[in-house]
C-alpha cells in the first residue's frame, strides 16, 4: 500500500530550511520497491530556479545512494523528529553496499503513490523530480542535483 501524502505548495511550508537541513538533517532516498538506498545529508538548500521552487542536493561519488539518484527520475527528502537522530546517524555512517542498513536503523520503508521510497516515521516528505545534474567541486568530488519539489507534503 502506498503512503498518502497531503500535498503542500512549497510557498506554504512554514519550516525554516536552514534548520530542516542543517540542524535536523534529511534522508535522501531513491530507488523502487525492489531496490533502494538512502543516505543522511546535512547540506543542500531550497530556492527558486527557472521560476520554479527547487531543492538542491550534493552527493559525493563514493556514496552508494548516488547511483540510485542518477538512475531514477525522482527521489525523496524525508525529515524526522529529534527522536530519530540515532537512526539518521546510523544511516549516514554505514553503506548500503555492506548490508541492510535500513533494517538496522529501525525505520520503516514505505512508498509514495508514485512508487518512490520514504519512511513511515518521517514528519515531512518532499518528493522531488530531477531537473538537472552537474559534476563539479574541488577536483570533481561531488555531484549536484537541482530538483523540483512539487509533490511533497506532510503524511496524512
Amino acid at each position: 500500500m502506498a503512503v498518502k501524502l497531503k500535498p503542500i505548495a512549497p510557498e506554504q511550508l512554514t519550516h525554516n530550511p536552514f534548520k530542516l537541513i542543517g540542524e535536523r538533517w534529511t534522508l535522501i532516498t531513491a530507488g523502487n520497491k525492489e531496490s533502494f538506498n538512502t543516505m543522511t545529508a546535512s547540506w543542500g538548500g531550497f530556492g527558486v530556479l527557472w521560476n520554479k521552487p527547487v531543492v538542491y542536493i550534493f552527493i559525493r561519488p563514493q556514496r552508494h545512494t548516488l547511483g540510485f539518484v542518477q538512475r531514477e527520475s525522482h527521489f525523496t527528502l524525508s525529515f524526522f523528529g529529534e527522536e530519530h537522530r540515532p537512526a539518521l546517524q546510523l544511516l549516514g555512517s554505514r553503506s548500503g553496499r555492506d548490508g541492510d542498513k535500513v533494517a538496522a536503523s529501525g525505520l520503516t520503508p514505505v512508498f509514495t503513490e508514485m512508487g518512490n521510497p520514504t519512511f513511515e516515521e518521517a514528519t515531512l516528505v518532499m518528493e522531488c523530480r530531477k531537473l538537472f545534474f552537474k559534476s563539479g567541486g574541488r577536483g570533481g568530488d561531488y555531484r549536484r542535483f537541482g530538483c523540483c519539489g512539487g509533490s511533497g507534503g506532510h503524511k496524512t
